[in-house]
Order: C-alpha cells, then sequence, then structure tokens
C-alpha cells in the first residue's frame, strides 16, 4: 500500500467536526468571555477607587513618626499602592482564568446528543471515524465534546494516515509471524 493510496479526510469532514463543536461548545464560550469582560470591567473600576484611595493619604499629620520618616512614606505611597494593585490584578486574573477553565473543562465532559451523534456516523468519511474512534477512550462512556475536540485536532495533524499506516503494519507482522510459525510444505 503506497501513501497514494491511503484514505485521506475530506474537508467535509473538518467542517462538520468544526460545526458540531462550535454548536456544542457555544454557551460556555460566551459564559466565559462575559466572565472575563465583567470581572475585567469591575476590576478596573475597583483598581481606579483603590489608587484614589492611596493617592489621598496625607501622612503630614503623623508626627510621632518624624519629618523624615512622614516624607519618606509620602514619597514611596504611590509606588506601596501601584504594587499593591499588581498583586491583586495577578491574583484577580488567575481566579478568573482557572474559573474560564473550570467552564471549559465542564464542556469537555458533556456528552455529545443524539442528533449530532447521527451526523457524525452519517457524514463522517471512513478516515475521519477511524480518527474519531481512535479518540474516543475509554469506550465504555458516551460519546464526549472532548473526544470531539480530539479528534478534530488529530485530524487536522495527520492522525488518520498514521493509523491506516500503523494497521498496514499490523497486518504485515502478522502475516510474517504466521508464515514464519507454519512449517514448509517441502
Amino acid at each position: 500500500m503506497t501513501q497514494e493510496s491511503f484514505q485521506t479526510p475530506s474537508r467535509q469532514d473538518f467542517a462538520l467536526l468544526r460545526k458540531l463543536l462550535l454548536k456544542l461548545t457555544a454557551t460556555s464560550k460566551i459564559l466565559s468571555a462575559t466572565l472575563v469582560v465583567l470581572v475585567a470591567l469591575t476590576w478596573y473600576d475597583l483598581l481606579n477607587r483603590l489608587l484614589a484611595f492611596g493617592n489621598g493619604i496625607d501622612y503630614a499629620g503623623n508626627h510621632i513618626m518624624g519629618a523624615e520618616a512622614t516624607a519618606l512614606l509620602q514619597r514611596y505611597n504611590p509606588y506601596f499602592w501601584g504594587a499593591l494593585v499588581i498583586l491583586c490584578t495577578i491574583i484577580v486574573a488567575w481566579m478568573v482564568y482557572l474559573a474560564a477553565r473550570a467552564i471549559l473543562t465542564r464542556v469537555r465532559l458533556k456528552r455529545v446528543d443524539e442528533a449530532s451523534f447521527a451526523q457524525l456516523t452519517n457524514h463522517l468519511s471512513a478516515p475521519a471515524l477511524d480518527v474519531l474512534l481512535w479518540a474516543w477512550q475509554p469506550r465504555d462512556e458516551p460519546l464526549r465534546v472532548g473526544d470531539l475536540q480530539l479528534a478534530r485536532q488529530e485530524l487536522a495533524t495527520g492522525r488518520s494516515y498514521r493509523l491506516q499506516q500503523a494497521a498496514q503494519q499490523l497486518a504485515a507482522l502478522e502475516n510474517a509471524r504466521t508464515r514464519k510459525q507454519t512449517p514448509d510444505a517441502a
């Protein structure tokens, strides 16, 4: 079997998987984007208030520490509040990242509905079905969105060719083993 005789997935396979994945993950993507935008807008307002509060602090009335310490506090006050804003921004961004990742992970575990499954079985080509079967692990659970995402990714990177090549090599090895095990009729 030469490389030309290998079956390749069609453009319809890629389009069908992309369309189904968009349909199955659209809500979670919109939810994640909305979460990021809302938190960013809220955080922008809060950090402006925090910086305004920090800039409004006057240490001149603090006579206990002395004039030199008060001048030092007044000079480094904006840097302290800026560092606090940066630290809090990193913490908020990390929490938003974790929340968005949790939303997207949850959708990967979502089961593929019957109508989408029927579309897959009726319209995917044989090489694309092979890749989908390869991506669907473990098979004692229903097909999930994460399996479709993996199948689309692997289909784009040439997994169907590698599966066909592996099947060809397996058949050749089994034939060679069978010939070696049977005694010659000479």
